[in-house]
């Protein structure tokens, strides 16, 4: 099953039988107290530099969510509308309210990634109507209102209810990506064995897309790049074609490329060795996005 998503340049395409797509995470105001502080004074410009420069280290999408007291996502809705002009790659953007749902999805250029749903049944029929009339895709996330389930079956369960909401309000398979939801860790053991097992058993049963915010495994431990790379990399195997995580990170970055490779999706290893050129060839590439985009803006 694909899942296809667009902003103001080429789509992509999310699948397992597609290059893996990593998704930046620079853009929560949440983890970052400057970036947020920035955007609740309508200052955009440092959204604009960070999501440029992930995309040049190789991101395919963007991950962006609305500052704290951003109930109705008018400065996400600005943010969204400023960063379409520096980037073409497609969002994912996480929404909170109905409001902000409205109000971001009436200015986005293209086919967005919805991020932010469980599976609880209100907060669904509330919301899907509202991205299905908007041509969106959206994320669902195996937790509702009775929490996280422990269990990968329990998880599976939810991703059902998930699903089935979606297509009772006319959205298709592809337009569902289900996150397993990564705990710490440090928290308890298990969370890794879960989440992996979680992908598993969506992939049999729903057969649709997945993703998650790969970098929450690593959260409160020392080392985090060697633990976000090694989980990436067994999320990967487990036929997880996105995630949520960090381009500017080398060590993120090229476990990615060589994950992905092994999987068979780097036709001849091209991506691979042009990563591993770097200077001109990424120079002169990053150029050519750059002229793209003022063609189209001109």
């Amino acid at each position: 099953m694909q899942t296809v998503l667009t902003g103001t340049g080429e789509p992509v395409t999310i699948g397992p039988s597609h290059a893996f797509v990593v998704i930046g995470e620079r853009l929560n105001p949440s983890l970052r107290p400057a970036l947020a502080a920035e955007m609740a004074a309508g200052d955009f410009s440092r959204v604009n530099t960070d999501g440029l420069a992930q995309v040049e280290a190789g991101a395919r999408m963007l991950d962006i969510s609305a500052p704290p007291g951003d109930e109705k996502g008018v400065l996400l809705s600005q943010a969204v509308q400023t960063l379409q002009q520096a980037v073409d790659v497609p969002l994912c953007i996480s929404i909170t309210s109905l409001d902000a749902l409205h109000n971001v999805l009436a200015v986005y250029e293209g086919k967005p990634l919805v991020n932010g749903l469980t599976g609880d049944r209100s907060l669904l029929d509330a919301f899907l109507p509202v991205i299905a009339d908007h041509g969106a895709a959206f994320v669902g996330m195996c937790t509702d209102e009775n929490g996280i389930p422990e269990e990968p079956t329990g998880r599976l369960s939810v991703a059902h209810v998930i699903v089935d909401r979606a297509i009772a309000h006319g959205l298709s398979g592809g337009d569902v990506m289900l996150d397993p939801v990564v705990m710490p860790i440090g928290a308890r053991r298990s969370v890794g064995h879960t989440t992996l097992d979680t992908i598993r058993l969506i992939r049999g049963e729903l057969g649709v897309n997945t993703l998650c915010g790969a970098t929450n495994i690593s959260i409160g431990l020392p080392n985090r790049r060697t633990l976000n790379a090694a989980f990436l990399a067994m999320l990967i195997a487990q036929g997880m074609p996105a995630a949520i995580t960090n381009p500017l990170d080398d060590t993120i970055r090229m476990t990615a490329l060589a994950a992905d490779m092994f999987m068979g999706h780097d036709e001849n290893s091209e991506r691979w060795l042009i990563a591993n050129r770097r200077g001109a060839d990424l120079e002169a590439r990053r150029l050519e996005r750059q002229e793209a985009r003022r063609k189209r803006q001109s």
